[in-house]
């Protein structure tokens, strides 16, 4: 028997391929349909063996012989995802200006420079092998020199890597010119237009597209076209495009995804109107911080260290290297189950406390004032918990719940307790993201109704 399906959405991940199929797409009632997965096959040369492989298991979940789909779409963290360096000007205006584009475009920031770039900058930069570097530097009609000699340098390396730049308006035809026709530049409005202005969205835009334009050339997805007749983009980018999507209808959004490896913490809100005025540098609204060191698989040595071995072991009440040595990435016992879910709340709350914001007191001659810096999370309504953790754990709720209670201070600019709590029970939050670029409508209906909230 053979299924047609409107749209498959294709999460080609760094270990496993996932497809979810969705029908009814241009209806008044789309239906995730059906999910299936497989190892991931890039590394093998061909990322179609993978996804056939996913799609098989899709039609043995279901009981069908073959399925054939109108609209293919992908969202990538192969391949080590959308590697990024960025270079501005000076590192808290237009260098940052830059990475909160590129992390809100779904990019890994393997490098920040700020100033002229050295001999020993660009050696990093051929070791990383971008798949993306921004340049960035000077406010619109300020400061020059800085990135028109970082784009002779960047263009004297001879790297075959797209540049953005994404700076001082007065060089666009300068940049140009220096780069040539046909030598992978893309321009774009500036980052930093004026002092304490963000302009991130132009950039994080055009991110995506250099993206979707040049993934399909990496070692590995060359084939990637013949089966992806859709939009590509970064998997941490889709969620972030669920993410905005939601907030357009619910009010100001976080949405935490835990992961095996890091943990990704995305926010869509303004903040409140007391903290803005006596915030020290802009934040974007839409934001995005990913936490390396911070995942409940790869990574879990470092979150047991950050919480403190001792202190896990009598919480739990036996010692860890007993569960240590059966747990293999999916908790399966009941006291592995116990030991997730105490990483995960150990990464959840240190993951929110680096992307929130802070207040801090001054001390001058006139006394104290009070000023605030970074991501104000106040105003936020709803907390949203995807990837595996927290879309399966049994205590998923209950995590997400204590992140008011770790502002253990009262400084940290943390969801309050009135935050509603919601999970994305179906976990496609990212192929949603990606189709919610050509089908908002059913992508936003889709996403209620795995988050449960039907009105």
């Amino acid at each position: 028997m053979k299924k047609y399906i409107d749209v498959l959405v294709a999460e080609i991940g760094s270990t496993t391929t996932l497809v979810n199929a969705f029908t009814g797409i241009d209806g008044d009632a789309p239906v995730f349909w059906a999910q299936g997965q497989a190892p991931t096959s890039v590394l093998d040369g061909d990322v179609r063996i993978g996804l056939e492989g996913a799609v098989k298991d899709l039609c043995k979940n279901v009981g069908v012989d073959e399925v054939e789909w109108g609209e293919m779409l992908a969202t990538s963290s192969a391949a080590g995802g959308l590697r990024m360096t960025v270079h501005g000007l000076v590192y808290d205006m237009t260098a940052r200006a830059a990475k909160e584009a590129a992390l809100g475009a779904g990019a890994i920031i393997h490098m920040v420079t700020s100033g002229v770039l050295r001999p020993s900058d660009v050696e990093k930069i051929r070791a990383i092998r971008p798949n993306i570097i921004m340049l960035s530097g000077g406010v619109d009609h300020g400061e020059r020199e800085t990135a028109l000699a970082n784009g002779q340098i960047l263009k004297d390396t001879g790297l075959p890597v797209p540049v953005i730049y994404a700076g001082n308006v007065d060089n666009q035809a300068d940049i140009k010119a220096l780069f040539g026709d046909g030598n992978g530049l893309y321009i774009v409005e500036n980052v930093y237009p004026k002092i304490d202005e963000l302009n991130v969205e132009p950039a994080r835009k055009v991110i995506q597209a250099v993206f979707e334009e040049h993934i399909v050339r990496a070692p590995g997805m060359e084939h990637v076209r013949e089966m992806v007749n859709g939009s590509i983009i970064p998997t941490p980018g889709a969620v972030m495009e669920s993410t905005r999507l939601l907030a357009e209808v619910l009010g100001d959004v976080l949405t935490l995804d835990v992961g095996g490896a890091t943990t990704d913490v995305h926010s869509v809100t303004k903040g409140s109107e007391e903290i803005a005025r006596i915030l020290v540098q802009p934040e974007p609204e839409a934001k995005r911080t990913v936490e390396g060191d911070l995942g409940v698989y790869v990574n879990m040595e470092n979150v047991i260290a950050l919480a403190g071995k001792e202190k896990l072991e009598a919480e739990l009440g036996f010692p860890l290297d007993d569960v240590k040595s059966t747990y293999k990435f999916i908790p399966k016992t009941e006291d592995e189950i116990r030991f997730v879910e105490a990483l995960t709340r150990e990464a959840v709350l240190k993951a929110v406390e680096r992307h929130a914001g802070r207040v801090r007191y001054v001390y001058g001659p006139t006394g104290r004032s009070t000023l605030a810096e970074g991501k104000d999370l106040t105003e936020v309504k709803y907390i949203i918990g995807t990837g595996g953790a927290l879309t399966r754990l049994p205590g998923r709720v209950k995590i997400m719940e204590g992140i008011a209670a770790g502002n253990k201070t009262g400084l940290m600019l943390f969801p309050s307790d009135r935050a509603q709590i919601l999970v994305d029970n179906d976990y496609i939050m990212a192929s949603l993201g990606v189709l919610s670029k050509n089908h908002p409508d059913s992508a936003l209906k889709l996403l209620k109704k795995s988050l449960g909230k039907t009105a």
